[in-house]
C-alpha cells in the first residue's frame, strides 16, 4: 500500500498535534511536515510537494484561502483539505474559489478527516454534512454573488500585503516580512487601496474581517498598529 503523504498546517500547537496525533495512526499516511502560518504552510508546500495539505482557515501572516490560492497554483499535485470553525458562505466560498479540495469542520467526527484525506487523494471533493447540506440550499453560483470581485483583482504579493495590513503590520515590517523593500510596500499598498476603493487602514481592517481574511482583532494577537 502506497503512502499518503500529508502536511498539515494550524497555527494552534495542541489542535495541529491532535490532528497529527489522529493521521498517525493510519497505516497509509505519511506526516512530513508540519507549519504554524499561511506562509510556511505554502513554503513546505513547494519544498515537500505532500499528496494532501490540512489548513485551518484563519492563519496569521497568510489566511487559509489565500495560501490555499498559492499551493493550488504553484503544486497542483497537492490537494487541500480546509479545516475550520467557520460554516458561513463567506468562508466557504472563498475557500472554494481558492481551490480547496474539501471543507471540514473543526467539530467534525476523526472518521470524516480520515475519510476526506483518502478521497481528496483519488481526485474527490469531500464536505461536513453541514457544510454540504449549505451547498445545497444555496448552489454555488449564488455563493459567488458575494461582493468579493474587487478582492479577485489584487495580485498574489498585494493580497499579502492586504492581509499583513490589516493584521496591524507597519510598512517597515511588511518590508522585512515578505523581504522586499518600504518604497515597494507602499506601492503594492496604493495599488490595493485603489483597487478596492479603501483608503484607510480601518477599512481595510473591517474588509478584511467581513471576507474571512483576518479574524477580528480581539481575537488575534497583532505586533503594532499600521502606520
Amino acid at each position: 500500500m502506497s503512502s499518503i503523504t500529508l502536511l498539515v498546517a494550524d497555527d494552534h500547537t495542541v489542535i495541529r498535534s491532535g490532528i497529527c496525533a489522529l493521521l498517525r495512526n493510519e497505516p497509509d499516511f505519511n506526516i512530513i511536515g508540519e507549519a504554524k502560518s499561511g506562509r510556511e504552510a505554502v513554503l513546505l508546500a513547494r519544498q515537500l510537494s505532500p499528496n494532501v495539505l490540512i489548513m485551518d482557515l484563519a492563519m496569521p501572516l497568510l489566511n487559509g484561502a489565500e495560501a490555499t490560492r498559492q499551493v493550488t497554483r504553484e503544486c497542483p499535485d497537492t490537494k487541500v483539505i480546509i479545516l475550520s470553525s467557520y460554516q458561513d458562505d463567506v468562508h466557504i466560498e472563498a475557500s472554494m474559489s481558492s481551490g480547496a479540495a474539501a471543507y471540514l469542520l473543526k467539530a467534525t467526527a476523526a472518521s470524516e478527516i480520515i475519510d476526506a484525506v483518502r478521497e481528496v487523494n483519488k481526485g474527490s471533493a469531500y464536505f461536513s454534512p453541514a457544510v454540504a447540506e449549505r451547498l445545497r440550499a444555496q448552489s454555488l453560483s449564488k455563493l459567488g454573488a458575494h461582493k468579493q470581485d474587487a478582492l479577485k483583482l489584487l495580485s498574489t504579493r498585494e493580497a499579502e500585503v492586504f492581509q499583513l495590513i490589516a493584521e496591524g503590520f507597519s510598512n517597515k515590517q511588511i518590508a522585512g516580512e515578505l523581504n522586499i523593500s518600504i518604497k515597494t510596500v507602499e506601492k503594492h499598498r496604493q495599488s490595493l487601496m485603489g483597487k478596492l476603493d479603501i483608503h484607510c487602514i480601518a477599512g481595510l481592517t473591517r474588509h478584511a474581517a467581513r471576507n474571512g481574511i483576518i479574524e477580528t482583532l480581539s481575537s488575534r494577537e497583532v505586533l503594532s498598529p499600521a502606520r
